[in-house]
């Protein structure tokens, strides 16, 4: 069993910087960010394979966030830098437990079998 939890969210004006983490106990293979916008589907915006060093990001937001992991994996982080208002919403850590998945399915929420509760970030012009 995973169990997740995130904080970090808030407020911030556009151009600024936020760092979402999400406090991890059990064992990952493959973890991302989602995030939900009102009244938009949840969309994946980072993900890591926790077993080693490969990480993947939405055109969005490429070049803008990192995902990262510790050491211990137990803790996974989302450096948000130069936000823009598009990137409020409610932010989600998932976990997967157990495959590699190809590419094209890797941003789907429906490979990943945990979630965070979410933390609200919103971004104001």
């Amino acid at each position: 069993q995973v169990q997740l939890v995130e904080s970090g969210g808030g407020s911030v004006q556009a151009g600024g910087s936020l760092s979402l983490s999400c406090a991890v106990s059990g064992y990952t293979y493959r973890m991302g960010w989602f995030r939900q916008a009102a009244g938009k589907e949840r969309e994946g915006v980072a993900v890591i394979y926790t077993r080693g060093v490969n990480t993947y990001y939405a055109d969005s937001v490429k070049g803008r966030f990192t995902i990262s992991q510790d050491n211990a994996k137990t803790t996974l982080y989302l450096e948000m830098d130069s936000l823009k208002p598009e990137d409020t919403a409610m932010y989600y850590c998932a976990a997967a437990t157990d495959r590699w998945v190809p590419l094209t399915r890797l941003f789907l929420d429906n490979e990943y079998k945990y979630w965070g509760q979410g933390t609200q970030v919103t971004v104001s012009s």
